[in-house]
C-alpha cells in the first residue's frame, strides 16, 4: 500500500521537475526546447529528435540538425513557441541567444513556478485522499480494526508531508535559479 502511494507521489514530483525544466532561468538549458515541436516529413517531432542541442555559452543554445533542409522549419517552430526566443540560422546551425531576463519577467516566471508547485501539491493531496478512502473502505467492508485504520492514515499523512516538503524544496531551488542575476 505505502509503496504504491509513494510511487504515485514520486511521479507527481517527477512531473513537476519536468515542467520546471522548461521554465527559463538566467542560463541556457537544452530542456527549454522540450515542448517545441517541428514539422518533420508531415509529423510534429520534438527538437531533440531532429538534431543535436548544445550549450556553447551560458546564454546561448545551438541546434545542429541532422538534415540541413529542416533549418527553416526548425526556426519557424521556435519563433511560434511561447518562449519568446529569436533564432538565427547560418545555413549550418540554428543559434538562439537568450536575452537577459528583466525583473518583471523574473517575477512572472516565479509565479509560474509557484503555480506548478501548487498543482503538484493538489495532486499529492488527491493521492492521499484516495489512499485514505481505500482504508476507510477496508475498515467498513473488510473488518479492518479501526485503530489499525487510524494508524495507516497517520502513516499516509507522514508520507504526504514528506513529499510536500520535497515539492517546496524543488520550487525554492527553481526560484533561486530564476532570481539569480
Amino acid at each position: 500500500m505505502s509503496t504504491d502511494l509513494q510511487s504515485k507521489m514520486q511521479k507527481s514530483i517527477a512531473a513537476l521537475r519536468s515542467e520546471l525544466a522548461t521554465i527559463r532561468t538566467g542560463r541556457a538549458n537544452a530542456a527549454l526546447l522540450d515542448h517545441v515541436k517541428v514539422n518533420y516529413y508531415g509529423s510534429d517531432v520534438p527538437v531533440s529528435q531532429i538534431g543535436n542541442i548544445s550549450v556553447p555559452e551560458p546564454r546561448m543554445l545551438m541546434i545542429t540538425p541532422w538534415e540541413r533542409t529542416i533549418l527553416g522549419d526548425l526556426e519557424k517552430a521556435i519563433l511560434k513557441s511561447d518562449l519568446g526566443l529569436n533564432p538565427s540560422n547560418d545555413g549550418e546551425v540554428v543559434r538562439i541567444i537568450l536575452p537577459e531576463l528583466t525583473e518583471d519577467r523574473r517575477k512572472d516566471l516565479v509565479k509560474q513556478v509557484k503555480a506548478a508547485g501548487e498543482k503538484t501539491k493538489v495532486s499529492l493531496r488527491n493521492v492521499r485522499r484516495d489512499a485514505n478512502d481505500a482504508i476507510k473502505k477496508q475498515v467498513k467492508d473488510d473488518g479492518l480494526p479501526e485503530d489499525e485504520g487510524k494508524r495507516q492514515q497517520e502513516q499516509i499523512q507522514k508520507i504526504t508531508d514528506k513529499f510536500v516538503a520535497e515539492t517546496d524544496q524543488v520550487i525554492e531551488h527553481k526560484e533561486t535559479d530564476i532570481l539569480t542575476v
